[in-house]
């Protein structure tokens, strides 16, 4: 395993706009590090300068040690996953996994060996000798998992693996690639626009927007202390509410600050309560199970929270919602940065 280190990338196409602006990561051997950010913030086009099929126009990349800017996709020691599978349709699994393998010259014995035992790990030997068109969506990402693994090498890039699965195998998929990387202790770099993906798998995220790298820490951190409002609103669902000061004067919060309010932080109640609350009014309710998503207005605007269903006030038309200003984030009304600033009420 070698460390990864992006020293002010900047990237941009044709004399075009520029896509990245100025990006740098340390990221130590063995990490898990995901990459979140809308559709094109840049992330997709970062992933493919560490791996050389992009040339970036300024920075450098430092694999190992080695200023590698100019090194072929081919002698870097990484293997890419990409969101469509890229896998062969004449062949089997067996040959998908091991055809890497044959174009630098392994022997088929070994080749085979190799395979069936990646194939063991990824729970794919029963379907060895089916081609890709008999396999589900799952069993095909992860043939193409095998294929970069069947390499043995120290890094992994990962762009969308999961984007075409349905919901309940994205699921399954993210604990298998979570597993999998505690198998191989590897370093893995994972592209995606799913804030929930990002949560569950990395030890540390990089939130890009429009090609600039907002925050780079562990997710709790990021979910606990977002570096600025943009960072708050993509990480956490439901979405942060946004209120202003004004809208919330028994809080005593200066005016030229904005207020950030989790769905954890706020409650449901039918009466007013003691310190901060917002009277309401529940214009929409989705339900998640034991939970319910309430979209409610109050004089501020729209506020989203979440409830369990046996806590609904009785009047959903006429309640409140009480704010724990302890868990409150704070904004620079006109910047977005993070203020740090500490309520007193009461």
């Amino acid at each position: 395993m070698s460390r990864i280190t992006l020293q002010n990338i900047r990237k941009s196409y044709d004399r075009g706009p520029t896509v990245l602006h100025g990006v740098s990561m340390d990221i130590a051997p063995g990490e898990f590090i995901v990459i979140v950010g809308p559709s094109g913030c840049g992330k997709s086009t970062l992933l493919r300068l560490i791996a050389g099929l992009e040339t970036c126009r300024e920075g450098d990349i430092i694999l190992g040690g080695k200023r590698s800017n100019d090194i072929a996709p081919q002698d870097r020691d990484i293997a890419m996953i990409f969101q469509n599978y890229a896998l062969y349709p004449h062949m089997t699994v067996r040959e998908n996994i091991a055809f890497g393998l044959e174009l630098r010259g392994m022997p088929k014995r070994e080749r085979n060996a190799r395979a069936e035992e990646v194939a063991r790990t990824l729970q794919l030997e029963p379907y060895l000798d089916r081609k890709p068109a008999a396999l589900s969506g799952g069993q095909r990402q992860r043939v193409a998992m095998g294929r970069a693994i069947a390499r043995e090498t120290s890094t992994f890039l990962m762009d969308e693996p999961l984007s075409n699965l349905d919901n309940a195998l994205r699921v399954v998929m993210r604990r298998e690639i979570k597993e999998l990387h505690k198998t191989l202790k590897a370093t893995i770099i994972y592209v995606t626009h799913d804030q929930t993906e990002a949560l569950s798998l990395a030890d540390r995220i990089a939130v890009m927007k429009d090609g600039h790298l907002q925050q780079f820490d562990t997710p709790e951190a990021i979910y606990d202390r977002p570096a600025n409002r943009f960072v708050a609103s993509f990480i956490g669902a439901p979405e942060m509410n946004f209120l202003e000061a004004a809208e919330l004067k028994s809080a005593g919060v200066p005016s030229d600050l904005t207020i950030g309010l989790r769905s954890d932080a706020l409650t449901l109640v039918g009466a007013k309560p003691a310190g901060t609350a917002l009277p309401a009014s529940v214009t929409l309710s989705e339900m998640t199970g034991s939970d319910v998503v309430l979209h409610c207005e109050t004089p501020a605007g729209r506020v989203t929270l979440t409830a369990h269903r046996s806590a609904l006030p009785a009047d959903l038309d006429d309640c409140w919602i009480a704010c724990d200003m302890k868990a409150a984030h704070f904004f620079d009304s006109k910047t977005g940065a993070r203020r740090e600033f500490a309520v007193q009420e009461g």
